[in-house]
């Protein structure tokens, strides 16, 4: 039976001399719980923990894409859509979303994430010639207009992704995790392109008709790690991948809210964790916010939940808003002002 590790992060500048720092950043920890499908184990002190989780947990994770993840970044997201469930059709005209793209970069962005096909639940799959004509001229822009910034492009499709890494994009988000179209991993690989990796259970249009699991946090990592082992076969280096948990991609109110308790122990990936909660439907049912433009409040304090546990990227719509948040989140837990963007 399977043995896992997650570690109890903690911050600040009290940091006893045998802690081990998180994925190389400021974060530390002292003690992991140990999980199996048997359940919960006993706490253990990080020195004892097993050499392989130990380093992937401890060891700093490398630059990807334009990225440094010696701060939490913050992704901007940007829908070329007619229909996402947040700003669907407000940027879906390419002068409006180069237009969304320079305030974002203005309030301090560190990556933009493109996508032209809405992934909200029920959605239906947007051919991808469709897809590319939206994503294409605005990638471009973007990459014209603000020179070495790092930009996503959200696809599951090979010939978007082509498109869109044509035009400028430097990294691969797929919200299928690399099981929609099987041309797309041999493309990152053949062009050395840095990806993100996302656990989704069902497709947009069925994933969230009852998504059932067995343990939600477990399931979801052993998809991870079984995925990241596939995608290093194809030739694209662990040190090219972040993960993301997919929250509310297949996942009730009670999953997403196991993950985000649980989020430290994607960590023993060894990659870069992204965080993608923002506006989603669970910070309008807890939160008493039934509009998504009502959200952002919610969405800032699930991100810094995220934060506290790790999470390298924060992929959010409220971009000066978070960046403010982390300013005087990382200034209050160091008792200092918090590093330059």
């Amino acid at each position: 039976m399977a043995d896992y590790y997650r570690p109890l992060v903690q911050s600040g500048p009290c940091r006893p001399a045998d802690a081990l720092p998180l994925a190389g950043g400021a974060l530390w920890f002292t003690h992991a719980q140990h999980l199996s499908r048997a359940g919960q184990g006993p706490i253990v002190p990080a020195h004892a923990l097993p050499a392989q989780w130990r380093q992937r947990l401890s060891a700093p994770r490398a630059p990807m894409a334009g990225l440094s993840f010696s701060r939490p970044q913050v992704m901007g997201i940007l829908n070329a859509t007619p229909d996402s469930f947040s700003d669907g059709g407000q940027f879906f005209d390419p002068a409006d979303a180069l237009a969304h793209a320079a305030r974002m970069v203005a309030d301090g962005v560190d990556i933009i994430d493109v996508g032209g096909e809405s992934t909200r639940p029920g959605a239906e799959t947007v051919p991808p010639e469709a897809e590319a004509a939206r994503v294409r001229p605005v990638v471009a822009g973007i990459r014209a207009a603000h020179g070495a910034l790092p930009i996503s492009i959200d696809t599951r499709k090979a010939s978007v992704a082509q498109a869109a890494l044509a035009a400028g994009a430097t990294l691969v988000n797929d919200v299928s995790g690399f099981t929609y179209d099987p041309a797309l991993a041999p493309l990152c690989a053949a062009q050395n392109t840095p990806i993100c990796v996302m656990h989704a259970q069902g497709d947009p249009q069925t994933m969230q008709q009852n998504p059932q699991y067995e343990n939600v946090v477990l399931d979801v990592y052993d998809f991870l790690e079984n995925q990241l082992q596939t995608l290093q076969q194809a030739g694209i280096g662990r040190h090219q991948i972040m993960v993301d948990p997919g929250i509310g991609f297949g996942k009730t109110l009670d999953h997403n809210l196991a993950l985000l308790a649980g989020l430290s122990l994607f960590h023993g990936l060894g990659c870069p964790i992204l965080l993608g909660a923002s506006r989603k439907k669970f910070i309008a049912t807890l939160g008493h916010a039934p509009e998504p433009a009502q959200r952002m409040p919610g969405s800032i304090a699930v991100a810094l939940a995220g934060v506290a546990q790790g999470a390298q990227v924060l992929r959010v719509h409220d971009v000066r808003e978070t960046v403010s948040a982390l300013a005087l989140w990382q200034a209050v837990h160091w008792g200092a002002t918090a590093p330059t963007r």
